[in-house]
């Protein structure tokens, strides 16, 4: 009972063995990747593990949604076969051999992709085969466009982006740096093929018109990014230019020129004025008004209107005719202009001239100068004192407040004192005294003196004379 049992372990891993070797003997690929409209290369290829097992017949089966069909099938004697071909020459061998299944599909339909079995009719081992399954991808058309809409306040789509025939789905994102949003929708075409579609939207504005967005496409076949130029439509924005405010009688070659921008871009200029028909002297040209001789006619209102297939815009242009150029009046005014301006600066100038005459002076008579005029009011940095005027008839050896009866009292020290310069004076008789006075010139006297003034009151100079410090000098 031992030798049998043995037996039939030994058989058993050795047909394991085998079925391991024989499994290992049909070479293809787990998974082929192929291109709607392209070819695709399906490999198989069957190594013999030994000289006695012999191939008969080579088969290639597809399954798709659980039904199975013959696709190609090669007889060494009968030649190969195609049961599915209905366009001659789409499916075919690559060699027509038993070792080497090799199938070729192309141009490729969305149809052709499922799980295709590659199967050797082997003898004495039976059939064996090897399993690939096709992955068929489409590489999608891309398209990005802007959608035209005017200008308003009401959120709409104004770009569009689309991914049409793709296989799988393309995923669409935008780049913008306006404020809008976008929504995205799937179709899926007979073929099996999708086609995505995204909306930009956002509330069109004019100041939106030509901004750049960018639509971006990932697909499994690429990645793509579609720039879009947006396009709001508006109205015409209308001015009136080369009026320079000089239209003057007999001017030759006036211009108005009628600057719009819209979009679309304006296409028709109407001129016209307030008071009625263009005057017979202007010559439209397109969105300019060429005047070939100013005249009296020209004192109106110009209208320009510009038109787009948005709308209808008008600008105004008040137009004044002058007797003579601006040029002359504005010569005459400069010339007034600049004779009250000389004048304001030649008054200036002698203003400054008598301030310097007058301060000069009055610092020389700060500085020892004898005028009476100026003396009389001291040396124009303190007051003068305050003294009384002494009678000249005095006796000059009375001292100041004393009576006549104390001039024993009177010393010769304070005398000498009293006479020591500026104060002082050497004694004299007092018709010398009077006589230099007298060569000071008429004096205002100050205060009630009957007939001098008092020695204290008087001050040397350097030429030799004496003046007052109080007395007014006229």
């Amino acid at each position: 009972m031992g030798a049998p049992r043995s037996a039939c372990a030994v058989a058993t891993l050795l047909c394991c063995l085998l079925s391991v070797v024989i499994a290992q003997s049909v070479k293809v690929q787990d998974e082929v990747t192929g291109y709607l409209g392209q070819d695709v290369t399906l490999p198989c290829n069957f190594a013999k593990t030994s000289s006695a097992v012999k191939v008969s017949q080579v088969t290639w089966v597809k399954e798709a949604r659980g039904r199975k069909q013959n696709v190609a099938v090669y007889h060494p004697e009968l030649g190969p076969s195609y049961p599915m071909e209905r366009d001659r020459g789409r499916i075919r061998f690559r060699t027509q051999s038993l070792e080497d299944a090799t199938l070729i599909i192309g141009p490729l339909n969305m149809t052709d992709e499922g799980t295709y079995t590659c199967e050797f009719a082997t003898y004495p081992l039976g059939n064996e085969d090897g399993i690939t399954n096709l992955i068929i991808l489409a590489k999608p058309t891309n398209t990005a466009k802007a959608q035209e809409e005017k200008a308003g306040n009401i959120e709409l789509p104004v770009a569009v982006c689309t991914s049409a025939n793709g296989k799988p789905p393309a995923r669409i994102t935008w780049q913008s740096g306006l404020h809008g949003n976008h929504s995205s929708s799937e179709v899926t075409n007979p073929d099996g093929t999708v086609t995505v579609t995204s909306h930009y939207k956002m509330v069109p504005t004019k100041e939106a018109n030509g901004q750049r967005i960018s639509c971006l496409i990932e697909h499994k076949t690429q990645t793509q990014s579609l720039p879009v130029v947006l396009s709001i439509l508006y109205p015409p924005k209308v001015t009136i230019e080369g009026y320079d405010n000089n239209w003057y009688l007999s001017r030759k070659e006036a211009m108005l020129k009628c600057s719009a921008n819209g979009n679309p871009a304006p296409i028709q200029f109407t001129w016209s004025t307030a008071s009625g028909p263009l005057p017979k002297s202007v010559e439209v040209q397109g969105n300019h008004l060429l005047v070939r001789n100013v005249d009296a006619s020209m004192n109106t209102t110009f209208i320009c209107q510009a038109t787009n297939r948005v709308g209808q815009v008008t600008a105004e242009q008040v137009v004044f005719v002058r007797d003579q150029p601006a040029e002359r009046q504005s010569s005459s005014t400069g010339a007034l202009a600049g004779s009250i301006v000389g004048g304001i600066l030649a008054l200036a100038l002698l203003g400054a001239i008598v301030f310097f005459v007058l301060r000069r002076h009055r610092l020389r008579g700060t500085k020892g100068s004898y005028d009476p005029k100026i003396r009389v009011f001291g040396n124009g940095t303190a007051p003068p004192p305050v003294r009384e005027f002494a009678e000249l008839d005095r006796p000059l050896k009375a001292a100041p407040g004393r009576r006549p009866e104390e001039d024993d009292e009177y010393n010769e020290e304070e005398e000498q004192e009293e006479r020591h310069p500026p104060y002082g004076y050497p004694s004299r008789h007092l018709e010398d005294e009077e006589e230099q006075f007298d060569q000071l010139g008429p004096m205002l006297r100050l205060g009630s003196a009957p007939r001098g003034y008092e020695f204290d009151d008087m001050e040397s100079q350097h030429d030799g004379s004496i003046i007052s410090k109080t007395a007014v000098y006229v």
